[in-house]
């Protein structure tokens, strides 16, 4: 289904159009959302008397669940009615399922990331990623602007790893996008490892590292990892020579027990490949072997130098930790006194006959 299929499904429910493309965002990205996202969305006032009528709307429906946070004020809004997913076609998406309140932050960022570019179509699972995938494959070259074609035999199966969307416009620009939730780089190092052949044959792309405020001073960091993975691809000669050194390095050779040849070389090996990155490639070595040592291909430094690709880093304005846990703390209280209260009630009635008189 495309966007706008989608979003005549949601219409057909009852909203407008431009409700039902908010709800089409938030279902295929979060499954969460706030008041302030359909207002940023809409053009409207947060809080105002249109953007509160359409969340109580939600509630009233049964289409959404209120819960309140940390902060007095905010409320999360869980959109979970199986009849709309299945309106979209996803009606076993994972995004109707509770959500545990460590990943609450990271849904409310994706939808915040998809609402800068609410105007792409975009690919939201593996299976819609690499059906895009084939189609361009099979029917476009790569000799124009905005195609995407795979070298023969390919591994098309190793492609769009990770789960998170893939925008693409009207011209074919695709834009990868990649949440930053940690302050350590190594997922981010893997995902690039597995999006490194797709932007490799694709003619016009932008990756976009989004931050939430609290990760401010990682942008550097962020961005040097990006710079070393896609400006210094692994040429035939490192691979051979990673393959030596890993093999010794496993094995935990002793190289002061070596020939003085081979003693200098691997130390040549441990000066040059030392450093997160190639700890980061050995681990994966350890567990998936000489296939992840293959030679990188010069295609996406050259779309960097010439303009066809792109990095960008957007710092998110506003913050998610007061939206922290999901369920009120109050409720919980309530509801463990509760619980306290009737397991007292039936101890006392275990014990004492007056209360738990003979049938």
């Amino acid at each position: 289904m495309t966007t706008a299929e989608r979003i005549q499904t949601v219409v057909d429910y009852g909203f407008t159009e431009r409700q039902a493309g908010f709800l089409v965002l938030v279902m295929r990205h979060a499954g969460l959302c706030l008041k302030r996202q359909y207002a940023a969305f809409a053009g409207i006032a947060n809080g105002g008397e249109k953007c509160n009528a359409f969340f109580e709307k939600l509630v009233r429906r049964g289409f959404a669940v209120a819960s309140e946070c940390i902060h007095n004020r905010a409320r999360l809004y869980h959109v979970h009615h199986k009849p709309l997913y299945y309106a979209i076609g996803e009606p076993d998406s994972r995004f109707r399922r509770a959500v545990p309140a460590r990943a609450a932050a990271e849904r409310l960022m994706r939808l915040d990331a998809a609402l800068m570019s609410s105007d792409l179509e975009w690919l939201t699972t593996r299976a819609e990623k690499l059906a895009w995938l084939h189609a361009r494959t099979a029917s476009e070259s790569i000799d124009r602007p905005g195609d995407l074609a795979l070298p023969l035999g390919a591994p098309v199966a190793s492609q769009c790893t990770g789960t998170f969307p893939i925008g693409i416009d009207s011209r074919g620009h695709l834009v990868l996008l990649y949440l930053a939730t940690v302050p350590w780089t190594d997922d981010l190092r893997t995902f690039l490892i597995g999006h490194r052949d797709m932007l490799g044959v694709t003619a016009r792309w932008t990756l976009r590292l989004v931050f939430p405020p609290a990760l401010q001073r990682a942008v550097t960091t962020y961005r040097a990892v990006v710079d070393e993975e896609f400006d210094s691809p692994l040429s035939a000669e490192n691979v051979s020579e990673l393959r030596h050194y890993f093999f010794h390095r496993r094995r935990g050779t002793d190289i002061h027990a070596l020939a003085e040849a081979l003693r200098a070389k691997l130390s040549r090996y441990a000066e040059t490949f030392s450093g997160p990155r190639f700890t980061h490639l050995y681990r994966r070595w350890l567990t998936a072997g000489d296939a992840v040592l293959t030679p990188g291909s010069p295609a996406i430094s050259e779309a960097l130098a010439s303009g066809r690709g792109h990095v960008e880093d957007v710092v998110l304005l506003h913050s998610y930790d007061h939206l922290l846990p999901l369920v009120d703390q109050r409720r919980q209280v309530r509801h463990r006194r509760r619980t306290t209260e009737q397991r007292g009630e039936q101890t006392s009635r275990a014990v004492n006959p007056l209360l738990n008189p003979a049938p």
